[in-house]
């Protein structure tokens, strides 16, 4: 009887303290392993992939693409954490609390980073689309690097305020050996909650209808043969068309982001244990983190200079001298 206890046990030494494994079908376990496996490991790859295309191309080196940079590095965090979390853990905790909470801490950042991205990719389009002879002055290499290291260090900030309880003392909510838990208290979830969620999303959907009733008026004024047209967020100026692409681009990245994004807090918006606890909540959390893995799917078919750079990573001709110089465009 003990040998069988022990067997379901995460830790058999501990028969009274450990947590038990989670209950699976042998079939199921091995799918869901593999999908998730590599799902994660395409996550990093293509992430991998934008990020070595903008930080190496020169001509890739604007404002626009340095907030890509900062998404798809979120976004490749996301793919380890995955992949850590599918193969390394495995229903049972056997790193320690200091590393469950460091573990739960990235996961945290990372999730604040990527809706802080998306905020900035909003803001871009909409400058780029309503105030395009402003758009290089507002909107410099280096104003972006400022918001973009300043994106990072308040969510590192901010969520070590989040966290401070389990940071100072891992593991004080875990119930039993071989649990990874944290626990934030009603003030500091809902105070999360605001800034992460509701605020963001609703700066992303007024911005991108915004810049939606701007481009489709444009482009009446373009079919009309109309040479000068006031509109309330634009002077008589035709964005360009590049401008345009891009922001139809970064408009389907944003859908797709609410899109899996507001299943997983609308769940957590429920504060229903029955609801959070079931095989729905698994199902919204992995969407949430498949977005990771999309958006470079999306670079894929919009733009054509990552499937270029692609190109040039996969036969290793960046490895050449000057190639960084190589016309991309």
């Amino acid at each position: 009887m003990d040998t069988l206890e022990g067997g379901e046990l995460c830790f058999p030494q501990f028969l009274n303290t450990s947590c038990k494994k989670p209950k699976r079908a042998h079939f199921e376990a091995v799918l869901i392993s593999i999908v998730l496996s590599f799902i994660s490991l395409l996550t990093a790859a293509l992430n991998l992939l934008v990020i070595i295309s903008i930080s190496h191309f020169k001509q890739l080196h604007t404002p626009t693409n340095l907030l890509l940079l900062s998404l798809a590095v979120s976004d490749f965090f996301v793919g380890l954490l995955v992949f850590f979390e599918n193969v390394v853990i495995n229903g049972c905790w056997f790193l320690g609390d200091l590393v469950c909470v460091l573990y739960q801490y990235l996961a945290y950042i990372i999730t604040s980073v990527s809706v802080g991205n998306m905020v900035m990719i909003s803001v871009d389009r909409y400058v780029a689309i309503c105030f395009p002879l402003h758009y290089s002055v507002k909107i410099t290499w280096k104003r972006v690097q400022i918001c973009v290291c300043l994106c990072w260090i308040c969510s590192m900030a901010f969520q070590s305020l989040n966290l401070k309880d389990n940071l100072k003392q891992p593991g004080r909510y875990k119930s039993c050996f071989g649990e990874c838990v944290i626990v934030i208290n009603y003030i500091a979830g809902l105070v999360d909650l605001v800034l992460t969620f509701i605020v963001p999303i609703t700066v992303i959907v007024v911005l991108y209808v915004r810049v939606f009733v701007v481009a489709v008026s444009q482009a009446r004024a373009v079919r009309s043969q109309i040479a000068a047209v006031t509109l309330r967020c634009s002077v008589s100026v035709n964005v360009k068309k590049s401008e345009m692409k891009a922001a139809r681009t970064l408009g389907v990245v944003v859908v797709v982001f609410l899109v899996c994004l507001c299943p997983y807090f609308g769940v957590c918006l429920t504060n229903d244990e029955t609801l959070l606890n079931a095989s729905s909540a698994n199902f919204v959390v992995c969407l949430f983190y498949f977005n990771s893995c999309l958006n470079p799917v999306i670079y894929a078919f919009f733009y054509p200079w990552f499937r270029k750079s692609v190109k040039l990573i996969v036969t290793l001709r960046i490895l050449q001298p000057d190639s960084c110089g190589v016309n991309i465009l």
